[in-house]
């Protein structure tokens, strides 16, 4: 992501204004207030209860008051990933600052532009083990792009300048401002903009001529190229130039977990999603290929499978606007460190001018794929103890909602369903925990994503598992008027902990059964949960249910809604890629593949 791309604007664009005297407190409020931001998520307390009294006051800022700091977390990276802005989240002190750790590491795996801003105890209480007192910064430091620990109000401005500046620009990702309750009740001079010193944090957007111009000969010279596109490319907001770019070379694409929606699933070029459970076509393909280009990619093991074995016979062309990935996990024979906007831009050109004399012809390629496609199509079969198809589920909610809602995912096996059945023809419309892998994701990022995008449907596609671990934000959506519907895909388990147990552990399912669905004692209930809560509860436990209860939540828009569908058990998710060995071992179903060998080291 590059600074003009980057929907809040930058302190210097802010007209300066004289100086007034503020509390750090206030500078707080006034500096969010000033770079652009207009929707925060928190939880007050005793360290950060100055800067509360003044956000009481803020006519610009709408303060979400959420029921744990993780769902304040979650809901920043749903409002950031959905819309491309900055999310923002509050917390106090001690527990209140742990509590949004999960969602900053979260927010770093994925590259999601996210500002949390903490209390701290008085300066001279830190290191004595005072009362709510933990080192966040210390916690954080891994888990960041930049942790700031602020001890006087006259740094604030600066600090928080700095703070967004770092999240937006190059790979962006969480920065954690954390400051002292003394800087907060103390006086300075507010003065705007800030002078912002940054030495050393100088992103490259722009790539290397000559690199492109050898990324582009070697993609004309390949017979089966893959473009093997990845989270970034939605982060730099690059999804047309990708589609440029795709269209002129006639190469396959491949959009990993985070990447779906960079490139239409409807488009006759996109083989699908590649990896552990990614469709056949774009697994062999990625494993057949000559040439990979790979685009804000990081080679992820949940992709790659064993690296060593990852498609053997190809040259690799990785660019990426983060110089650490490249070469980390595979040698790119060229390496292009630039914003992927910009370089698509440039190699599409570089392109142009390779294929002056003769075009590629890809027609072998294209064949052996059709035949991929046509031999081995997503699909599942109906569960054999008459209870409904999970992926039947999540197919017609993304069918009767369409390509415009937006759908936030828990994770586990329907993470991985609602990746392969509904249809992505846009960016920022699918929201996920795809480094982290974090329970608890689907309702808070929904509630932030409905923020962000009130005009848009905002789906939660949950499991029971996920489900409870923060459907507490049911009651934040209800007092707000934020009218998320909630898909519980509720087969009672840990589902992928479960299918893991059938597969590899010979059906011992330890600690895995939750009690929630078909013939058991349902608790909770969840459609009594979400009355509890304010919202309207269905549950559907019938085929013939399905549609007319997915119509009904669409409708429905004065209150959250949560359908508690009550879907087989024994479901699993299908292709599957096993732990530790090669893509070439790819599972289409269970009894479509080899037997599975003992995982790996």
């Amino acid at each position: 992501m590059t600074t003009e791309s980057n929907p809040v604007p930058s302190p210097a664009a802010v007209p300066p204004g004289a100086p007034v005297e503020l509390t750090g407190a206030e500078g707080v409020v006034r500096s969010l207030e000033m770079i652009g931001i207009t929707d925060v998520f928190g939880l007050p307390g005793g360290a950060i209860l100055p800067v509360y009294d003044p956000l009481l006051d803020s006519r610009k800022l709408r303060h979400i008051l959420v029921r744990h700091e993780q769902g304040a977390g979650h809901a920043a990276e749903g409002y950031a990933s959905s819309s491309g802005k900055l999310g923002v989240a509050i917390a106090t002190s001690g527990p209140g600052a742990t509590n949004l750790v999960t969602a900053i590491a979260d927010a770093h795996m994925d590259s999601v532009p996210m500002l949390a801003i903490t209390g701290q105890v008085f300066s001279n209480l830190m290191g004595t083990d005072a009362f709510q007192e933990a080192d966040i910064v210390g916690i954080t430091m891994p888990i960041t792009k930049h942790s700031f620990l602020v001890k006087h109000a006259e740094d604030i401005p600066a600090t928080i300048a700095a703070a967004v500046h770092i999240a937006t620009t190059g790979r962006p990702g969480p920065v954690l401002v954390d400051i002292t309750k003394d800087a907060q009740q103390a006086k300075f001079s507010f003065r705007w903009p800030p002078k912002v010193d940054l030495p050393g944090y100088r992103p490259i957007t722009k790539a290397h001529g000559k690199q492109v111009a050898a990324a582009a000969q070697l993609f004309a010279e390949a017979k089966r190229p893959v473009l093997y596109v990845g989270g970034g490319v939605i982060r730099s907001h690059a999804s047309d130039e990708l589609l440029a770019l795709a269209e002129l070379t006639n190469a396959p694409v491949v959009t990993t977990l985070m990447a779906r929606g960079a490139f239409p699933d409807s488009h006759r070029q996109h083989l699908g999603m590649p990896g552990m459970h990614g469709t056949v076509p774009a697994v062999i393909a990625l494993q057949e290929a000559d040439l990979l280009v790979v685009l804000g990619a990081r080679f992820d093991d949940r992709v790659t499978g064993k690296a060593a074995l990852f498609a053997p016979n190809a040259k690799v062309v990785h660019v990426d606007i983060d110089p650490a990935e490249i070469s980390k996990i595979r040698t790119a024979d060229v390496p292009i460190v630039g914003d992927a906007k910009d370089v698509l831009v440039d190699l599409a050109a570089a392109y142009r001018d390779a294929t002056a004399t003769e075009q590629p012809d890809l027609d072998e390629w294209w064949a052996t794929l059709d035949g991929l496609r046509s031999e081995f199509p997503l699909g599942y079969t109906e569960p054999s103890d008459g209870l409904l198809a999970p992926q039947y589920v999540i197919e017609r909610i993304g069918e009767l909602t369409g390509p415009e809602g937006v759908y936030a995912a828990g994770v586990g096996q329907h993470q991985m369903w609602a990746a392969q059945f509904i249809k992505y023809e846009r960016p920022n419309s699918w929201l996920n925990s795809g480094g982290a892998g974090t329970m608890g994701y689907a309702v808070p990022a929904a509630m932030g994503a409905k923020v962000a995008e009130p005009d848009r449907v905002v789906w939660a596609i949950d499991g029971d598992g996920c489900f409870q671990m923060t459907n507490q934000e049911l009651a934040t959506c209800t007092l707000n008027e934020i009218p998320i519907k909630v898909a519980v895909i509720n087969n009672s388990s840990l589902g992928m902990v479960r299918q893991w147990q059938t597969l590899f552990y010979d059906g011992r399912y330890s600690n895995t059964d939750l009690n929630t669905g078909h013939d058991t004692v349902r608790i909770p209930d969840f459609v009594t949960l979400a009355e509890a809560y304010g919202a309207l509860g269905i549950r559907v436990t019938k085929k013939e249910e399905v549609d007319a209860a997915i119509k009904l939540a669409l409708e429905t828009n004065d209150r959250p809604v949560v359908i508690d569908f009550v879907v087989s058990s024994d479901a699993m998710v299908w292709p599957m890629v096993p732990q530790g060995v090669s893509n070439s071992y790819i599972q289409y179903a269970r009894d479509h593949s080899p037997a599975f060998s003992e995982e790996e080291d």
